[in-house]
């Protein structure tokens, strides 16, 4: 049989792109783009009995309008199970985006994001369905796993039932640009916050009875960078990075409302990250540490201090594969096959890939052609795509 990589229909896998690119689906709004790539399946060939949802939504804590999309597609073959992954939603730059091709480039319209993180993704999963299905190609049993929520915490794939996966082995997650990347691993993330509240008094006339939230904030952060805890840290039992994103008040609004009151409430939000879990927990203990130190330096002058209520949670855990693993080994025979020279990274951010792992479906992250992710430069590169659609139809069908 001649490389079933060479089967890939890649005018109508750009159909397929530019499609769904069109479809919108920010993060926790999935409904459409789910029900566009279902219909797109079921045109390729797969039977609506074989799709479904799960009920991952029901547990995200935060509002999200449909389950993972599951798509169970039989083997002709024997052999183990294969999951194929990618995620549904785009970032909420990307809504109303309007896609158009520029050249061997697909782009916005430059006032919104594309979208191809995770479009791609999604276009080539219904390749590979497609492919599979037109050309009556030999496979194993196949689970194709579309998730929402990747883009505001990975909430699809931690809220995942790994039963719905019926048994896979194996996994390859379809997000990134350049084909010959396979990421192996990637860190995990503790996110923290502090509320701290204080005790207003007027800023003019009896300052020395208040006590400003806003200072406490103020100095907890500089202790933090003083003992070494924020940007890139590098400590003697581990390195990692941590960020403040967020300074301010509740729910959105400014920590204060006038210059003449000292600030009574402040809430601030960062995160921790590291490829050691036990470390990324560690950087998080390092801020906590810090706004206790600045609690105990902000006074009123009777000595009363600001409450702070430190939480810190996990948001995913790291995991990185040996090169010896037996997904990471059919990803570097699919390269090498299409004459790729794999280049095998380690991801300092996060991925559905991380949860899956922890699930236990080792799982690496191919690429198809995505670039300038959540910026209105966002573009995707079409031969980059077309090989990352070769690549996944390749790892479908590739003998153990």
């Amino acid at each position: 049989m001649s490389n079933p990589a060479d089967l890939v229909d890649v005018a109508a896998a750009e159909v397929h792109l530019m499609h769904l690119l069109s479809v919108e689906g920010v993060t926790g709004k999935e409904k459409n783009i789910a029900e566009a790539v279902s219909a797109a399946l079921q045109k390729a060939g797969v039977p609506a009995s074989a799709i479904r949802y799960d009920d991952a939504n029901t547990r995200i804590p935060v509002p999200t309008e449909t389950g993972n999309l599951i798509v169970d597609l039989p083997g002709t073959r024997p052999g183990p199970r294969l999951l194929f992954s990618t995620h549904l939603d785009t970032v909420p730059l990307c809504a109303g985006a309007k896609p158009r091709r520029e050249g061997d480039r697909i782009v916005s319209d430059g006032t919104t994001a594309l979208g191809g993180d995770d479009r791609t993704g999604c276009a080539v999963l219904v390749v590979v369905a497609e492919t599979l299905l037109k050309h009556n190609l030999p496979h194993p049993p196949i689970t194709l796993l579309f998730t929402v929520r990747e883009e505001s915490g990975l909430h699809g794939a931690r809220e995942l039932d790994p039963k719905e996966l019926g048994g896979a082995v194996m996994c390859i997650n379809v997000d990134g640009q350049a084909p010959a990347d396979l990421i192996i691993g990637a860190v995990g993330q503790e996110n923290w916050e502090v509320e701290i509240t204080g005790k207003a008094s007027h800023a003019g006339v009896a300052p020395e009875k208040g006590i400003s939230a806003t200072m406490v904030g103020a100095l907890g952060l500089a202790e933090a960078r003083r003992e070494g805890w924020f940007g890139k840290v590098q400590k003697p039992n581990g390195f990692g990075s941590s960020n403040i994103g967020i300074f301010g008040g509740k729910d959105g609004v400014a920590a204060g409302d006038a210059t003449n009151v000292v600030t009574d409430y402040a809430y601030l939000k960062g995160e921790a990250r590291s490829p050691d879990a036990a470390f990324a927990v560690a950087i998080g203990d390092g801020y906590r540490a810090a706004f206790a130190k600045a609690q105990a330096e902000v006074k009123d002058h009777e000595g009363d201090t600001a409450k702070v209520k430190f939480t810190q949670t996990t948001a995913y855990p790291p995991f990185k594969l040996e090169e010896s693993a037996p997904v990471v080994k059919r990803a570097t025979r699919a390269l090498q096959a299409l004459g790729i020279t794999p280049n095998l990274v380690f991801s300092n951010g996060g991925l559905d890939a991380n949860w899956l792992d922890k699930h236990g479906v080792p799982t690496v992250t191919i690429a198809a052609g995505q670039a300038e992710i959540h910026t209105v430069k966002e573009y995707v590169n079409l031969p980059e795509f077309a090989m990352g659609c070769r690549i996944a139809v390749l790892l479908a069908t590739l003998e153990d």
